[in-house]
């Protein structure tokens, strides 16, 4: 199966994974909640500035079969 996982650049770098945690749990529903946090300096863009989601997946993937 998969499991939500939240990727974040943090413009505060005082963000903690808990505060995060806590906000999804009172603003989303239940399966939207993520499973796991992860912290970057940045996310993959194109050139026009859109979030390229299949290279995050993709890096989920490979990092599973290692």
């Amino acid at each position: 199966g998969e499991a939500v996982k939240v990727f974040v650049v943090r413009k505060d770098k005082s963000l903690s994974e808990r505060e995060l945690m806590d906000y999804a749990r009172e603003n989303l529903t239940g399966y939207k909640v993520p499973k796991f946090v992860e912290f970057r300096q940045e996310l993959p863009k194109t050139n026009v500035g859109k979030i390229l989601r299949r290279e995050l997946r993709d890096e989920e993937e490979k990092k599973s079969k290692a």
